[in-house]
């Protein structure tokens, strides 16, 4: 038998045979052959109770192993057995919760992996068509009757691909950052004005090329904490975004709003509005929006997102009522 070569079954087993036969001996030399025979029963019967136990722990110590190896095999939807209390239940019902535990960190990982492949594959895409753009110019410029102004016109477009890879790039190294917990955001406290004019200080050309428009609310006594540098970042992107959907000679709003428990702040642009198809799903990685621009890649928003939810700052999304799409920056005190 099995049980047989476990030393905590054998060891025992055998010291309690050799007392049984002692005090049976010396029930029989000392007293009787009646008390010897009483003794050896009494102790027959007792070795038996503890060989009965011993069997079945031995055996629901196999049946554990089998479990174990099974689970351990790979065999999903396998739970240990139910056991009662007791050392060894104990024990089970440990191994029961750690094995809950790796099952779960399994299939966050096939999760992740999975998340992996096809955030890989959609940065080989977004990737992808701007290069073909490139090189299919780049064809274009050495056909050797190619006018001057049609090079520069090539030279212009290919420059705008560039900057776009470029920052496709740099976007996706930020919220690998993040993603990894690389970046110590700082906490510092600064004011909202500074914050606003420093991100209309990136658009200030393009708006004027567009004849657009910015309206901020005065907020110059209005302070919120976080990471200067990563919360303008994440305010970039959204009037970015903001700016993409507001027309040639639109405007954009910036409108500010302070609380006993966050400051406010609201981008609001005098586009279309936002589909309400596409409102639950504007904040996940490479989503483009029916109503999205050619130059979007969907992960600008992505990256505020991700951002913010750091700082103790929240942003949502909807429709003004009497403009276009509503970006909501809430930064908690």
């Amino acid at each position: 038998m099995g049980m047989w070569k476990n030393r905590d079954i054998w060891i025992p087993a055998s010291v309690s045979a050799a007392i049984i036969l002692a005090v049976t001996l010396a029930a029989a030399v000392i007293l009787s052959p009646e008390a010897a025979g009483a003794a050896a029963f009494m102790g027959i019967c007792l070795f038996a109770l503890f060989m009965g136990t011993a069997f079945f722990r031995e055996k629901s110590i196999r049946k554990l192993s089998e479990e174990l190896d099974r689970i351990l095999h790979g065999e999903e939807g396998l739970e240990i057995s139910h056991f009662r209390e007791g050392d060894l239940e104990i024990l089970r019902d440990e191994i029961a919760k750690m094995t809950w535990t790796l099952n779960q960190q399994s299939r966050r990982l096939a999760d992740d992996k999975e998340q992996l492949s096809r955030a890989l594959a959609d940065i080989s895409h977004q990737i992808r068509t701007p290069l073909t753009s490139v090189n299919l110019m780049a064809e274009r410029m050495r056909r050797p009757d190619i006018s001057e102004g049609e090079w520069r016109k090539l030279l212009r477009e290919m420059s705008h691909m560039l900057g776009r890879i470029g920052w496709l790039v740099d976007t996706l190294l930020k919220l690998s950052r993040l993603d990894v917990g690389t970046v110590t955001l700082k906490q510092e406290k600064f004011p909202v004005s500074s914050l606003i004019e420093d991100a209309l200080r990136t658009f200030a050309v393009s708006m004027e090329l567009h004849g657009q428009t910015c309206i901020a609310d005065e907020s110059e006594d209005i302070c919120i904490s976080g990471d200067y540098t990563w919360t303008l970042e994440a305010l970039q992107n959204v009037m970015k975004n903001a700016l993409e959907h507001t027309p040639e000679g639109g405007k954009i709003w910036i409108e500010i709003k302070d609380t006993v428990l966050y400051v406010q702040m609201s981008v609001i642009d005098s586009g279309p509005g936002i589909p309400k198809e596409d409102i639950p799903h504007l904040f996940e990685r490479f989503y483009r929006g029916k109503t999205a621009g050619k130059d979007s890649f969907g992960i600008g928003l992505s990256l505020s997102r991700a951002v913010l939810s750091l700082e103790n700052a929240v942003i949502l999304a909807e429709n003004s009522k009497d403009r276009g799409g509503c970006f909501i920056l809430r930064f908690y005190k």
